[in-house]
């Protein structure tokens, strides 16, 4: 009867959670995190951002001035926590509020590649199922516009966040500015299956061309070429590459036999 109780609880607490997360809108994303050595390293501030963009929050790097319009208490601040593990990455994901607790903790993603891009890719993406499977939907609870004056504030922290704005923008235009990869529709590419029911398309040649991660979602895979991270989905018995280019949604047509 205790167990059946205290499962119940925990089914009750985890259910507090996932509806609590319907109360915010706006979320802000490290671009370092606390285990990792460097910005955006292994591309995880940009994939964090794609997939929270895709679960349908708006979303700003912890370097992007947040509108003022927006109560700084209506703003989630995400972040990425590494567990310990032997032979296995181990990645969960938490949501905080302005007073640091916390809102919402992710299922912890684990993945056995040895591949620390592969690995830390594939850990995030499992972690990201559990939100996707909360079904989000912002119901306007706290994001709310902030009615009274605005404080003022004084002129170098004015400088500051002018020179944290320039700084992100230079991170993103050094992503950008790596050459895409170009694929032609007509020629076929094939899925190579990698651990964990990943696969690499490659070309005739043959070449890797993009890589593609396993979600939830038979049809729909996280997928990156080159520099470009996206997702490959399947219409109409069709796949395609979709992904954001300066914020307009590019859709490209790839042929691929699995």
């Amino acid at each position: 009867m205790k167990k059946q109780f205290l499962f119940l609880l925990l089914l009750v607490s985890s259910f507090g959670f996932a509806q609590s997360l319907n109360d915010y809108k706006t979320v802000v994303v490290p671009l370092k995190f606390e285990f990792l050595k460097s910005e955006n390293q292994y591309r995880l501030s940009t994939l964090s951002k794609f997939n929270l963009n895709k679960v349908g929050f708006d979303v700003y790097y912890s370097n992007q001035v947040v509108p003022n319009d927006i109560n700084r208490c209506a703003v989630l601040n995400y972040d990425i926590v590494k567990d310990s593990g032997f032979l296995t990455t181990k990645l969960y994901i938490t949501f905080k509020d302005c007073y640091g607790k916390i809102v919402y903790q992710s299922e912890v993603g684990v993945s056995r590649e040895k591949e620390f891009q592969i690995a830390y890719t594939d850990a995030l993406n499992k972690a990201f199922a559990s939100i996707y499977e909360l079904g989000y939907q912002y119901n306007g609870g706290t994001n709310v516009t902030v009615e009274e004056k605005p404080e003022k504030k004084e002129k170098p922290e004015r400088v500051e966040k002018r020179e944290v704005a320039e700084k992100v923008e230079k991170v993103e235009t050094a992503v950008q500015s790596v050459p895409a990869i170009v694929i032609d529709p007509n020629e076929l590419l094939f899925a190579q299956p990698l651990a964990g029911g990943n696969y690499q398309l490659i070309d005739s040649k043959p070449s890797v061309i993009m890589k593609i991660y396993k979600t939830s979602d038979a049809n729909s895979f996280l997928a990156q070429k080159g520099s470009q991270q996206g997702v490959l989905i399947k219409k109409e018995n069709q796949w395609f590459f979709e992904y954001y280019q300066n914020d307009k949604l590019v859709s490209e047509k790839i042929n691929v036999k699995f």
